[in-house]
């Protein structure tokens, strides 16, 4: 039997062992319980917007919100979407009721799929989109990442997934799925309940609450 050079079983060794932290370290991300703690200042947020309807069902959701405790925000928009981005700064003037609102700013990201686009191709655009998203969720830090279903979400929630493993940030992930979904998820909320990315997935009809009994039943948003 051939024996292994000793520098090369200390290589097969450590890489052995650095799997074996890694795949803990995924474990403890996903089924870890984090402890709830009071917050005496605003947290971080990243926004992601999608297209049309997802985008007008986050406003709305941020309508309602304690917008001081959500600061500064950062909104992430597709790169083709040419009107959330708008959308996201009037929205900021109303809130702060002037022209010229601060506290925020907006981030575009490649699509990881075009509504039509094939699954095949959509392989290399996912992983582009991916690149985006691991330099910005890295660059803002942010404490949460607020999101509700565009696919545009999904490179985002991975990487702040990703650095929470590695130890490099501690993102929590918020998702609301849409109102629209009265009994089964999109794909996206199925993405992130099956492999627990979300900290929290809040549903608002009862009956998808008990279909997935992760998710949290929040009832009308907005």
């Amino acid at each position: 039997m051939l024996a292994l050079p000793p520098v090369l079983l200390n290589v097969l060794g450590f890489l052995l062992g650095f799997a074996g932290v890694m795949v803990l370290r995924v474990l403890t991300v996903m089924f870890g319980k984090r402890p709830a703690s009071k917050r005496s200042k605003p947290a971080k947020t990243m926004i992601v917007l999608g297209s049309g309807g997802h985008t007008a069902e986050m406003l709305m959701l941020m309508d309602s919100m304690g917008r001081e405790r959500y600061s500064p925000r950062t909104y992430v928009v597709a790169a083709t979407d040419a009107m959330s981005g708008g959308k996201a700064v009037a929205r900021e003037r109303t809130w702060q009721k002037t022209e010229s609102p601060t506290g925020f700013s907006l981030v575009q990201i490649p699509r990881s799929r075009e509504v039509g686009q094939s699954y095949l191709t959509s392989v290399g655009t996912t992983l582009y989109s991916l690149a985006f998203a691991f330099r910005v969720v890295l660059r803002e830090r942010p404490e949460l990442v607020l999101v509700n279903g565009p696919g545009t979400c999904i490179p985002i929630c991975a990487a702040a997934f990703t650095y929470r493993v590695l130890g490099l940030a501690q993102t929590q992930v918020v998702y609301v799925e849409s109102i629209a979904r009265t009994r089964r998820f999109s794909l996206s909320a199925k993405l992130l309940y099956h492999l627990r990315m979300a900290d929290l997935l809040f549903v608002q009809w009862e009956q998808l609450a008990k279909t997935y009994p992760r998710a949290v039943y929040a009832g009308r948003l907005y």
